[in-house]
């Protein structure tokens, strides 16, 4: 049996990897738009693949979040509960729930149309700076500009999405394993193409600086910026690329 190569803990890029991978932008276009449904587990999977969504449940899915939408726009995400919900959409509360276990799911619903439209403009615009020469981190840079103004546009909702997501502890929902795979996948690069020095390249722990840079996207800790930056999301995707810029320094 072959050996695995041996990957170094603080910058973990086995060579093999690096040989099928010399530009790790190129595999962001190819990355499919990540639901932002909540995680399967592997028991359930079979049982609803051979599922068949009834036409009747997909019209009242889509009426409950169209009445939804039209609460959060009017009153606030934080104001509106199930109840609300449910009363304004003519459904039943157990047929709310069967299809919403809770609030944070249907949160999740929402956004996915929205976050699908992100990805695609991300995996375009990183297609074409890469394609004009534009090195990765300046790539991560746009990135994390872009990330910040999506943040603030869809806050309520990221909130309360994030916020009693009952997921498994270990498991990261779909916009955030997305997120992280950008980041990384683009910091990978920058290491392989030599735009991080040597000596920085060699102490960097990849996946702990991915959610050093992703953790002021986290709703409470964005909260937090946006009031100490009064606003101005300038201030904060500067101090974000501060932060890349260090890694460029000899």
């Amino acid at each position: 049996m072959a050996t695995q190569p041996k990957k170094n803990p603080l910058n973990p890029i086995p060579a093999h990897d690096a040989a099928q991978n010399a530009d790790v932008p190129l595999i962001l276009p190819a990355l499919e738009h990540i639901s932002l449904s909540p995680v399967t587990t592997l028991r359930e999977a079979p049982a609803q693949t051979e599922r068949t969504e009834r036409s009747d449940a997909a019209a009242n899915r889509r009426l409950i979040l169209q009445v939804a939408d039209a609460l959060f726009a009017e009153h606030g995400v934080n104001t509106v509960n199930m109840a609300d919900i449910a009363k304004a959409a003519q459904v039943g509360q157990g047929t709310l729930y069967r299809r919403f276990a809770n609030k944070s799911q249907l949160c999740l619903a929402l956004l996915d149309t929205q976050m699908a439209d992100f990805q695609n403009t991300v995996i375009t615009q990183l297609g074409q700076m890469m394609r004009a020469g534009q090195p990765p981190l300046q790539q991560l840079e746009w990135f994390l500009d872009a990330l910040v103004h999506f943040n603030d546009r869809h806050f309520p909702l990221l909130c309360v999405a994030r916020r009693d997501l009952l997921v498994e502890p270990t498991t990261q929902p779909g916009p955030w394993i997305w997120q992280q795979m950008t980041v990384r996948a683009l910091l990978q690069s920058a290491v392989r193409a030599g735009e991080i020095p040597p000596a920085i390249a060699r102490e960097l722990d990849v996946p702990i600086m991915t959610n050093l840079l992703l953790a002021p996207m986290h709703p409470e800790t964005f909260r937090g910026l946006n009031v100490e930056a009064g606003g101005d999301l300038s201030r904060i995707s500067a101090g974000l690329q501060y932060l890349v810029a260090l890694l460029r320094r000899k």
